[in-house]
């Protein structure tokens, strides 16, 4: 009997996932899927929206993210087409598009290469374009912007 159970713990096998970091140059094998009680535990790449690679490279994780961003610059080109102050686009900016670009940054910025940080910047560029503000770099993503 598993010590869980001794402990009357119930594991929501449903509710566990399985996240694989492999560092080794050359695979020699798949890894064989895990297994609890005779049911097979699901295989992720993403955790909480941080999408990681098993060689815990963020490239997915920052095209994922740049996208997404570049998707809400739309909607703040539609709010500028409508004469919205620039203060409100800034805000609808920290809300939905910042949000977006420094969602658990601590845990994967200081590793991405220069060019997802290149995509990263083009995105804050564009923004302060279209807000006409002067908006916080993705270098320095934990400073507050300029009110």
């Amino acid at each position: 009997m598993a010590r869980w159970q001794n402990n009357n713990l119930h594991l929501n096998i449903s509710k566990t996932k399985e996240l694989i970091v492999d560092f080794r140059r050359r695979q020699r094998e798949e890894h064989a899927p895990l297994s609890i009680n005779g049911t097979t535990v699901e295989r992720v790449n993403s955790f909480l929206g941080v999408h990681i690679s098993e060689d815990l490279t963020w490239t997915h994780h920052t095209d994922f993210i740049t996208k997404s961003a570049r998707q809400r610059l739309f909607f703040l080109r539609r709010l500028r087409r409508l004469n919205m102050d620039s203060r409100i686009l800034c805000s609808f900016y920290r809300c939905t598009i910042e949000s977006i670009l420094t969602g658990c940054i601590t845990a994967w910025y200081s590793s991405c290469t220069a060019l997802n940080c290149k995509a990263l910047q083009r995105v804050v560029k564009a923004a302060q374009h279209i807000t006409r503000m002067e908006l916080p770099s993705m270098e320095d993503p934990w400073m507050a912007a300029p009110s």
